[in-house]
């Protein structure tokens, strides 16, 4: 079996598991996510879409709290701060993301309660995938600053991952602000040599941190969010280093239809978009184009 796919299956209460190991080796292989549904059958995310999981019956709440179980290692209290924004990565990077009842404070949301449906997403080190992209990133040798577009479960992580990589064995020094610890996989996937991982802290106090202490050429952040990631990465154009980062938009004429996206550009600190597009095959293709 997958090895990727092996670990995320491991997170599965029986008889889930064993549902979802019985899936075909073909499909395995090119599974993106396990998704639960509290009183529906559990299925998998294939590029033809979802398939139900058979034999394993629905899926009940005490399943997704088993889920959460193993996907904190056992220790909740210790991911709360990653549960209040819906997600908790588990060891080798892979992301539980919850859904159920919100807990507010002040108008604040806090934690997630009563969960009500789940999703594994399974991440993957695809060695090789950016070798052709590469050398239209540096142009003259040197690394430009880039951002990856492509909707929610496009494979910009997964770009990113070997973009970080393939910088940091050519000698480049990378600091990576991994809020989530999906970059690393807190520390299941390799980066290189050069490269300084940051996991867990929010990305735009993590990516400050990281300019102050680390002395990077790079710095490299996964899904721009929020106003204070502008600022962190204004800091960055301002210190000379350079960018690789990854935003939700299908291509480059749709970062004008978002208010944040609009001040991205307006900081001028992309030089280089890749458009990710999915094949039917589930494979992805890259198109780089210049930002002006």
């Amino acid at each position: 079996m997958e090895i990727a796919y092996q670990k995320a299956t491991a997170l599965l209460p029986e008889p889930w598991r064993s549902a979802a190991r019985a899936l075909p080796e073909k499909d395995c292989s090119v599974a993106e996510e396990i998704r639960l549904r509290v009183g529906q059958a559990a299925s998998v995310l294939l590029p033809r879409g979802e398939v139900p999981l058979s034999g394993a019956g629905a899926v009940t709440a005490s399943a997704l709290r088993d889920l959460l179980e193993r996907a904190s290692g056992a220790s909740v209290h210790a991911v709360s701060q990653q549960l209040r924004h819906g997600f908790v990565t588990a060891p080798g990077g892979l992301r539980v993301g919850f859904c159920g009842e919100a807990v507010t404070e002040m108008g604040q949301l806090r934690t997630l309660r009563a969960f009500s449906s789940a999703v594994i997403r399974i991440p993957r080190e695809v060695r090789g995938c950016a070798d052709a992209l590469f050398p239209a990133l540096c142009p003259g040798g040197e690394f430009v600053s880039t951002l990856l577009l492509a909707p929610p479960g496009g494979g910009k992580t997964t770009l990113a991952r070997e973009l970080i990589r393939l910088l940091s064995e050519s000698g480049t020094r990378v600091a990576v602000a991994d809020e989530r610890g999906e970059l690393g996989g807190a520390g299941g996937f390799s980066l290189g040599a050069r490269a300084d991982v940051l996991s867990f802290a929010p990305k735009a106090e993590g990516a400050m941190l990281l300019l102050r202490a680390m002395n990077p050429q790079v710095l490299a952040m996964d899904e721009i969010t929020a106003a204070q990631d502008l600022e962190a990465i204004a800091l960055a154009v301002g210190c000379g280093v350079r960018l690789l980062a990854t935003a939700h938009a299908r291509d480059v004429s749709s970062l004008s239809r978002r208010p944040l996206y609009r001040e991205l550009r307006a900081l001028g600190a992309f030089d280089r978009a890749v458009v990710i597009r999915c094949a039917a095959d589930g494979s992805r293709v890259y198109r780089a184009e210049a930002l002006s």
